[in-house]
């Protein structure tokens, strides 16, 4: 009889450790199953993540590229509309000539000679009248030694470019505000 229950404990125990062997590796069947689709989706999460450096490297480039164009749009200022502005400035401007004008990104520097210091003083007037130009500063004016037989003061001024707001606002292609028409008149 001992025996047969020490053959039945055998058993029992045989068949609880089969069983547990068996539920444990199918655990660790399911475990390594897991590892191999997380390392399968991790190659996959690399190489998008590799791709969305690339797309966020390419986006700083264009971002910076439509930064410089925007600033280059704000910045620009027609040739026309500069010298336009300028020549009405000087032309009402009496008794002064311009020799010199150069621009360099938003400030104009300009060279020019007068017969007196008052039509300097109204011609940097008219300049910030205008609305184009801010910060007129003159740099130098003084008597012309060259010329004694005429009195004629030379000077050097520079100035900000910034073109009124109405204009900037207004895309380049739209056309200017149309005039107003006329109603009819009445007879009577």
């Amino acid at each position: 009889m001992p025996v047969v229950f020490i053959g039945v404990g055998v058993a029992v125990g045989l068949i609880v450790l089969g069983f547990f062997y068996y539920t444990w590796q199918k655990q660790l069947t399911e475990e390594n199953n897991r590892i191999k689709t997380l390392r399968a989706q991790k190659t996959e999460l690399e190489q998008i993540k590799q791709q969305v450096e690339t797309f966020e490297k390419q986006k700083t480039i264009l971002q910076q590229r439509v930064a410089t164009i925007e600033q280059l749009q704000r910045d620009r200022t027609g040739g026309q509309e500069l010298l336009d502005m300028v020549a009405n400035t000087v032309s009402r401007t009496e008794n002064l000539w311009l020799t010199e004008m150069v621009r360099k990104g938003n400030t104009l520097s300009l060279e020019g000679s007068s017969a007196s210091i008052n039509s300097v003083a109204n011609f940097i007037t008219a300049l910030k009248r205008s609305g184009y130009f801010q910060k007129v500063e003159i740099k130098e004016s003084k008597q012309d030694e060259k010329n004694t037989a005429i009195q004629t003061f030379v000077f050097q001024m520079s100035a900000e470019i910034s073109p009124p707001q109405a204009a900037q606002a207004r895309p380049a292609n739209a056309p200017a505000a149309a005039p107003a028409a006329k109603a009819p008149a009445k007879k009577g």
